[in-house]
């Protein structure tokens, strides 16, 4: 995708009477229960634009300083394989300080930022005086300590060769790739104004004035729709109401939403972010034209605007790294370990009732997506309840003998496993209710207010919730609620010592099956 100028897109291609009636003032709109808010064709054309995932700058800045990391250090021994020199403790220490001392002086040296990556001649200066000044220390240390032979100096000087051979062709290949990046409108962090009128304008010229900026602007939505705000901000249409949002960043890879309000109108925020809060997107305060004043400390600052941070978004950058990888790892360990019992289970399954062994039902998962849930069968296959209208009872006759089993024990659930290295689900998390999913004829996103922030991470194979007695049978609102509670205290304090406390104590909860059936 080519990088995008929205406003020249905006003013060919949109009809501003396209958006249709809005609400005549603005106030807190109802959660909608299941049924999306209907978005614009106007609304999808523009989300249809942003469909590729953006390249995130921590990201990138924290991948190319592990590289140069490892590569530095890489050169370092394979110099002194080449000349025939061994190993010992002091000289793998000595290797793994200087490449840690070359990667802060090249940081210190402000080469690890965007708008390096961009200048090739400037970045592989700034690297190249940052890598020179680690071996002038060197140097000169050795030579006060009277630890100086020809050796060392033929060592070291092929290490700061072999150093600016790599910083010569990596960043020529970082720039490339930059740039390549920026032409596609990926290095850029998507957001969304919320309410119009002069705050909103006046948020996007201090943005768009900004040098390096990379905000991208992808649309207004505001409930109002009388003079305060216009059909049209700075250039970019109106795309739709506050519930409408809510559906837009679903579909869109969205990282930021920023409220045009000033802090003063409290309850217009609070109604604001009581709808909001459910997308997996850090939220922003505007304080830029606020009378009310803060100490510094209490601003996040993009350029010289100032924001109040609101809501983080949950397992960003390398947060969601690290835990993709615990449960590729921990994930893969236990399919291995749990295979006997998966295939006893499967033996068991088919030789005691016609039908396949494995089910497969609809869930939501992360971001409102539904995805298709792993179960071993543990219902006759002509009862079986995809749409999950009916909840299992105690007793259910629809439910075999090894399913009732299956079901106590949570053996069930094992198949998940796969959806965890698919990436679907995680190991940890909340559990991924069916879509249909209801108590007293009524969804569970009409029992629970806010109900959906639960899917502002993946959910989980096991989580706070189910070690916390709240599995099985859920037949009162209060049992939802009760696990939605759980859920979104796993989400605001997750941590990958957290989920290692859940996994231990996953099996002694499943001896409690008083709700499990």
């Amino acid at each position: 995708m080519k990088q995008i100028d929205p406003k020249s897109l905006y003013r060919q291609s949109v009809d501003v009477a396209a958006l249709g009636e809005l609400p005549d003032a603005f106030a807190a709109v109802p959660e909608q229960a299941r049924a999306a808010a209907s978005l614009s064709d106007q609304a999808r054309d523009v989300a249809a634009l942003f469909s590729d995932r953006p390249i995130s700058r921590r990201m990138l800045t924290g991948a190319v300083r592990g590289l140069d990391l490892v590569v530095v250090a890489g050169l370092g021994f394979a110099t002194l394989t080449a000349t025939g020199a061994g190993f010992d403790a002091t000289t793998v220490g000595v290797i793994g300080i200087g490449a840690s001392l070359a990667v802060a002086l090249v940081h210190a040296a402000d080469a690890y930022q965007i708008a390096a990556f961009r200048d090739y001649g400037f970045q592989l200066g700034r690297v190249v005086a940052a890598w020179a000044m680690l071996f002038a220390g060197a140097a000169a240390l050795a030579f006060f300590s009277g630890r100086t032979s020809t050796t060392d100096g033929a060592t070291l000087a092929r290490w700061f060769v072999g150093g600016l051979a790599w910083f010569a062709a990596s960043r020529l290949v970082l720039t490339r790739l930059v740039d390549r990046w920026t032409r596609d409108g990926r290095l850029e962090r998507r957001a969304v104004i919320v309410g119009g009128g002069k705050p909103a304008e006046e948020i996007i010229r201090g943005l768009e004035a900004q040098p390096g900026n990379d905000i991208r602007i992808c649309g207004v939505f505001d409930d109002r729709t009388d003079e305060r705000s216009p059909a049209m901000v700075e250039g970019y249409p109106k795309l739709g109401t506050i519930p409408e949002l809510v559906e837009f960043g679903r579909i869109i890879k969205l990282d930021m939403l920023i409220v045009a309000l000033p802090v003063t109108a409290a309850v217009r925020v609070q109604q604001l972010l009581h709808q909001l809060w459910v997308l997996p997107v850090d939220i922003r305060l505007s304080a830029h034209a606020d009378k009310l004043k803060f100490r510094p400390r209490n601003y996040t600052y993009e350029g010289s605007i100032p924001f109040i941070d609101v809501v983080d978004k949950p397992l960003a950058d390398w947060d969601a790294v690290s835990k993709r990888a615990f449960d590729l790892v921990v994930g893969g360990f236990a399919l291995v370990a749990l295979a006997p019992i998966m295939i006893g289970a499967a033996i068991a399954v088919k030789a005691t009732s016609k039908g396949p062994v494995f089910f497969r039902q609809k869930r939501f998962g992360f971001n409102n997506e539904v995805v298709s849930v792993w179960k071993f069968r543990s219902m006759y296959v002509d009862r079986c309840d995809h749409e999950v209208k009916q909840a299992v009872t105690k007793g259910d006759p629809r439910v075999t003998p090894v399913g009732r089993f299956i079901r106590k024990t949570s053996i069930d659930e094992l198949p998940q496993l796969f959806n965890v290295l698919m990436g679907e689900l995680s190991l940890v998390g909340p559990r991924p209710h069916a879509v249909n999913a209801q108590t007293e004829n009524h969804l569970w996103d009409t029992v629970v207010d806010g109900y959906f922030a639960r899917h502002k991470v993946k959910p989980g194979v096991t989580g706070w919730a189910q070690i916390n007695g709240w599995r099985g049978e859920i037949d009162t609102p209060e049992k939802i609620r009760k696990r939605v509670e759980h859920d979104i205290y796993y989400i605001e304090n997750w941590s990958i010592l957290f989920d290692l406390k859940i996994l231990a104590l996953t099996p002694l909860r499943l001896l409690n099956t008083e709700n499990a059936y």
